[in-house]
């Protein structure tokens, strides 16, 4: 969800921190050589915000989003489950959304394409929830934005790109893989992690589970209130009630 301060530390040399309001020339449109280049050899791991977005554009539930278009991971000595969304085995790993006119998903794409070329990160601080951002540009040997004549600001990009509604999602489930009982070395047991996916990112199959009384700890009220909810409300919802089973 977001780049960390030891993940921008070890970015390779074609990237650099920024800060939000340090200039820099940079314009992405279908007249570049290089469109669409940035959708192929990638691996794009989703958050659950990105999955809310794209399962509305595909109009999928979101259990059939996840099964036609995500890889789930679960590396080795990491504590969460890693989601990756499906490339083309085309030989250059292209983007499923991707065609030669550009993005099909385009007004629902994930906040990491919205981002590019930046890299946005947020560390938490305290139990308030306190935010710092971090920011990086990355200058890739095949993209010719950079040689457009428009300067940019990080945080201007940002806002121009739509990311606000996506860094607002993204920084409430920082709170949870930036939690202090993770950085103390909590590890998931395996019920934990199937409700980190169902929680976060299954969120019609959540619904189901609500509405059928399979989530302890909810009054009818409570569950006649979150089956009004729409999918951004719901989501927000499972944030804060995952953390709460996670590590209340």
């Amino acid at each position: 969800m977001g780049l960390s301060q030891a993940d921008i530390a070890h970015f390779p040399v074609n990237a650099q921190t920024l800060e939000k309001d340090t200039q820099f020339t940079f314009s992405c449109h279908s007249g570049l050589k290089c469109f669409t280049e940035c959708c192929r050899l990638l691996e794009l791991a989703l958050t659950p915000y990105d999955v809310l977005r794209l399962r509305r554009a595909t109009g999928l539930s979101s259990t059939d989003f996840l099964e036609k278009f995500v890889i789930i991971e679960h590396p080795e000595g990491e504590v969460f489950p890693r989601l990756y969304l499906t490339m083309i085995d085309d030989g250059r790993a292209s983007c499923v959304f991707v065609s030669a006119l550009g993005c099909t998903v385009y007004q629902d794409r994930p906040g990491a394409c919205r981002a590019y070329p930046l890299g946005r990160g947020a560390s938490r601080h305290n139990a308030a929830g306190s935010t710092e951002e971090h920011y990086i540009l990355i200058q890739e040997p095949h993209c010719h934005g950079f040689l457009e004549q428009i300067t940019q600001t990080a945080e201007g990009y940002c806002l121009d790109q739509g990311l606000s509604e996506y860094n607002r999602f993204n920084d409430e489930v920082a709170s949870i893989l930036q939690h202090p009982q993770v950085r103390r070395g909590k590890i998931l047991q395996p019920e934990e992690r199937e409700l980190f996916l169902l929680f976060l990112y299954d969120l019609d199959r959540l619904r189901i589970e609500i509405s059928g009384g399979m989530i302890p700890d909810m009054t009818p009220i409570t569950v006649q209130k979150v089956m009004s909810f729409n999918d951004p409300e719901l989501l927000l919802f499972a944030i804060q009630r995952l953390r709460e089973r996670l590590f209340d």
